[in-house]
């Protein structure tokens, strides 16, 4: 007879979770292991609210586990280390990202690419190496392995930083793989959102000419104002669209939502990249004619390794690059995620865990 989630492991943690496809959050009792010698233990302080929570939570994706405490976008601060830790040090503010741990020897494993391992072991709604069920960041407390840990510098705010950590990598991973943001590339972002507003910021950083193009005229003032890109293009202007063509060395695409292809691949220049971050939930039709003729590329990328990962969060310290963010207590996460469910955010919710979350206890 499996144990309930409060007595599983020894270290008593309390948390907010949905218990069945409704998707609503309540206050959850739960337990984390006991600090292993090469496990980190911290004190979360802020979580972000990432869309695959909501989908995750209603389990969109016919993956999830019930009881599920979501969040992979988590910040705090070191309680406890391992005897064989030396990453970082009681005290220090570190993140969880989107995974808690892999097969660690695989080909992606030992190339650091361990967001690529066939054993991946999700955040939250996952089963860890013992069997029991992973929970995320939406808890006071949270448990990892040194090697899952992010350590944060000194510099990065928590609140506008933890967004990085699933945001963040998810447009900086390829940005930097395919080479389209760098000084002298033109680069285009697709959708102004949580993911396409943190791309603007880190494309222009590593030096590319950014054009953001979207569906809304009235993100122009926010794309180029605020945001610091060169153009905009609203997708739906034919005439627009027809001046830019040819124009671009890379798209990233951030759009969840179905879209058309083909307009894209004619922004792009022969041997340009077209890159899918977002995940639409219908298939997209993609035409070959345009990219025979113009040895053009479209590819797909998801988070980055953990080596990629403490890169990413180092180089936005460094250009002091953080999330546009609305903080909310966690007696409000539920109207927040209907606010999200409604695209109502600019341009992400985290939530105050470590100055909110004792009043919720059960």
């Amino acid at each position: 007879m499996s144990k309930a989630p409060e007595d599983e492991h020894p270290v008593k943690a309390f948390g907010w979770a949905a218990r069945d496809k409704s998707g609503h959050l309540s206050p959850f009792n739960f337990s984390r292991r006991q600090t292993g010698d090469e496990d980190v233990s911290f004190k979360v302080l802020y979580c972000g609210i990432c869309h695959s929570d909501l989908h995750s939570l209603r389990n969109d994706w016919g993956y999830t586990f019930y009881p599920i405490v979501p969040g992979h976008e988590i910040v705090g601060e070191v309680t406890e280390v391992g005897s064989k830790v030396k990453k970082v040090q009681v005290g220090d503010k570190v993140g969880v990202g989107c995974i808690v741990g892999a097969c660690d020897s695989c080909d992606s494993c030992n190339n650091g690419l361990e967001n690529y391992c066939r054993k991946m072991i999700l955040t939250y709604s996952s089963k860890y190496h013992d069997g029991t069920i992973t929970y995320g960041g939406y808890s006071d407390m949270m448990i990892a392995h040194e090697r899952y840990i992010v350590k944060f510098p000194e510099n990065m705010p928590l609140d506008a930083g933890a967004p990085l950590l699933c945001a963040g990598i998810t447009v900086y991973s390829p940005l930097k793989y395919f080479g389209m943001a760098e000084p002298g590339k033109h680069v285009g972002i697709v959708g102004l959102g949580g993911l396409g507003h943190v791309a603007v910021k880190f494309a222009k950083a590593l030096g590319a000419k950014v054009t953001v193009i979207s569906t809304s005229p009235s993100k122009k003032s926010e794309a180029i104002d605020q945001l610091g890109a060169d153009y905009f293009l609203v997708s739906r202007d034919q005439d627009q669209m027809k001046s830019a063509m040819g124009t671009m060395d890379g798209i990233l695409d951030t759009v969840s939502a179905a879209h058309p292809i083909l307009p894209l691949l004619g922004l792009l220049k022969y041997h340009g990249k077209l890159i899918l971050v977002g995940l639409p939930d219908k298939p997209i039709e993609i035409p070959c004619f345009p990219l025979v003729m113009g040895r053009k590329t479209v590819a797909g990328s998801t988070i980055g390794g953990m080596k990629e990962t403490q890169e990413m969060i180092d180089f936005a310290a460094k250009h002091n690059i953080t999330a546009d963010i609305e903080i909310v207590a966690m007696k409000d996460v539920n109207a927040a995620m209907e606010r999200l469910a409604k695209n109502d955010v600019r341009y992400r919710f985290v939530i105050d865990i470590g100055n909110t979350i004792a009043e919720t206890k059960l």
